[in-house]
């Protein structure tokens, strides 16, 4: 029996299996709406035999994307293109859908992903003045973030709570908070990006603040048991930066608080100062597994997996709960068939394309 492929609950809500789609984003929105590439997208992956689907980093506020061309959860008319996409993948797919919500902070009004990895100036087209927890820019000679005051704090975390309800109102089955690779809950959290003298800034005490305040906000917002979940880079692969000790503390407080899971990446904070030893295959998986031997909640694993056995191995040595692929699977879009079929699972299936089993593999799929 393959634990890949057995059952898993975060908290209330059931997964078919343990493969989960973390979010990629597609730099393919038009003024944060959804478009005819996200239908596409998510129905061809929805189709791909995973238990369980992260729609990509959505801002808050336009001012809180990465790029011009990220998607947004603030008014009816983001909420209604994402709601299509949603009734789209529903039309023959029963997966449970998350969405991740976001804030870029000092990495927002950047350049489309695969054209240049410059950032817009706020004057010029597509640019707009970025913010963070201090005035730090990323890089030398960058742009210069505003400092965020207390009351723009504040704002902020009533923003999160409203995106929140309208991920709920549309449809998705979770929420999960982009803290990680370098976004403003990161900034937050790293003392290399946090000099605030505040109580937002200074101790780990103080360093957590607005991350656990946002995951409150949110948690309020949203109905009983619906999961709350957040992801997070345990380390910034940077001296006297945020680690995994740090992580540790803050993944303790998420889980009294009754955190959804936690979705442990690493790294981000500032690409000319990170140093990653080596990267290879499930990197990143010491980490997830330091901060699950801590904690109650489900820990989900990501690094650079892409073999069916690397990830099942990850599960049954308890590295992990569960396993995302994420470039694996823009590579392999039947990559959980492919897998089932080399570890004996079993995946969700469509009548449309029933035959197309190979020869000798029987039982693959199960009628959704």
């Amino acid at each position: 029996m393959s634990k890949l492929f057995s059952e898993f609950n975060i908290g209330q809500l059931r997964l078919e299996n343990r493969f989960v789609i973390p979010p990629m984003c597609q730099y393919s929105a038009a003024n944060g709406q959804a478009t005819e590439w996200h239908l596409m997208h998510y129905g061809n992956l929805a189709l791909s035999g995973a238990g369980f689907l992260i729609v990509e980093a959505t801002g808050i506020v336009p001012e809180g994307r990465i790029s011009y061309a990220d998607l947004g959860l603030w008014d009816d008319k983001t909420a209604f293109s994402l709601k299509k996409v949603i009734d789209f993948v529903r039309l023959h797919s029963q997966i449970p859908l998350a969405i991740q919500i976001s804030h870029a902070g000092r990495k927002a009004s950047t350049d489309l992903g695969w054209k240049s990895d410059q950032y817009i100036a706020p004057e010029s087209p597509n640019g707009w003045q970025t913010y963070a927890p201090s005035a730090i820019p990323l890089t030398t000679g960058g742009t210069v973030p505003k400092e965020l005051t207390k009351n723009e704090i504040k704002t902020l975390i009533s923003q999160f709570a409203e995106s929140a309800k309208r991920a709920v109102e549309i449809g998705f089955n979770a929420i999960e908070l982009h803290s990680a690779h370098g976004y403003l809950l990161h900034q937050f959290l790293s003392p290399i990006s946090n000099k605030r003298t505040d109580e937002y800034g200074g101790s780990l005490e103080n360093r957590m603040r607005f991350v656990l305040e946002v995951f409150d906000a949110v948690n309020a917002a949203t109905p009983k048991n619906f999961p709350v979940c957040i992801r997070i880079s345990a380390t910034d692969w940077i001296e006297d930066g945020w680690d995994l000790k740090q992580s540790i503390e803050l993944a303790k407080q998420l889980d009294k608080k009754g955190c959804g899971y936690i979705h442990v990446s690493t790294g981000g904070l500032d690409g000319g100062l990170q140093k990653i030893p080596t990267i290879n295959t499930g990197y990143q998986l010491p980490f997830a597994e330091a901060i699950k031997k801590e904690i109650n909640m489900p820990v989900i694993g990501v690094g650079l997996i892409t073999q069916p056995q690397e990830a099942e191995d990850a599960i049954d040595k308890a590295k992990a709960d569960l396993i995302a692929v994420g470039r694996g699977v823009l590579y392999d879009p039947r990559w959980g068939w492919h897998a089932a079929a080399k570890l004996g699972g079993q995946v969700a299936g469509v009548n449309q394309y029933m035959r197309c089993t190979p020869h000798g593999i029987k039982d693959l799929f199960r009628q959704e």
